[in-house]
């Protein structure tokens, strides 16, 4: 695709995240999205499946997700019902803590962690991009989430070479919650995500190409 990003995100960024996903979609490109099921995970899931509900959603479940997060992505999965594609690790989390010792951390065995990260978030997205050969990536992430994403825009070229759409880049915390009480969203409220030590570190997968 030949496009002038920032004559584009010039434009975008007044529009609401509505008109941005059906922008994506006037493309005619081969589009998914993505969900993790974190907190409030559910704006993204609501606004794909109102506007393309046929968008494959990639789920990349790493096996660590806590309860109650599966108990809410059960619950929108019925409620919204996202064309949602599932994958998982080739290794299940029992035989890989086993192997690793549990879950590294990235501060004392950096390079054991990088492989840990690649295992169960980079391979199994790997393996959905190769399946789904996506043009087009409709993502959840805001501008205020971490250090990385300041330098992003509503649109940017991902190290694969597939066009990132962020439609909430420019929400605010106080934006998608009143989001998800107007729409009366579930959202779980424990969340782990085993690549991070923190909410404001990247998990590698939008850093990798």
């Amino acid at each position: 695709m030949d496009l002038d990003l920032n004559a584009l995100n010039a434009e975008l960024r007044n529009k609401s995240a509505a008109d941005i996903i059906r922008w994506a979609v006037s493309l005619g490109e081969p589009i998914m999205g993505s969900t993790s099921f974190a907190p409030n995970a559910a704006v993204m899931l609501k606004l794909i499946t109102d506007i393309a509900p046929e968008m494959p959603v990639v789920w990349a479940d790493s096996g660590y997700n806590v309860p109650d997060t599966y108990r809410v992505a059960e619950q929108l999965i019925k409620q919204l019902k996202p064309n949602l594609k599932r994958y998982i690790p080739e290794i299940t989390a029992e035989h890989r803590n086993a192997i690793m010792g549990g879950i590294p951390h990235p501060d004392d065995n950096p390079e054991l962690h990088k492989e840990f990260t690649r295992q169960v978030k980079l391979e199994p997205f790997n393996r959905a991009f190769a399946d789904l050969a996506p043009k087009i990536w409709v993502t959840g992430i805001r501008k205020e989430e971490t250090a990385f994403r300041q330098n992003l825009d509503v649109l940017s070229w991902d190290g694969r070479g597939i066009l990132k759409v962020a439609p909430l880049f420019y929400w605010t915390e106080a934006d998608v919650l009143a989001f998800m009480s107007e729409h009366s969203l579930p959202s779980a409220k424990h969340y782990f995500d085993p690549t991070k030590v923190a909410e404001n570190r990247e998990c590698g997968l939008h850093t990798s190409a």
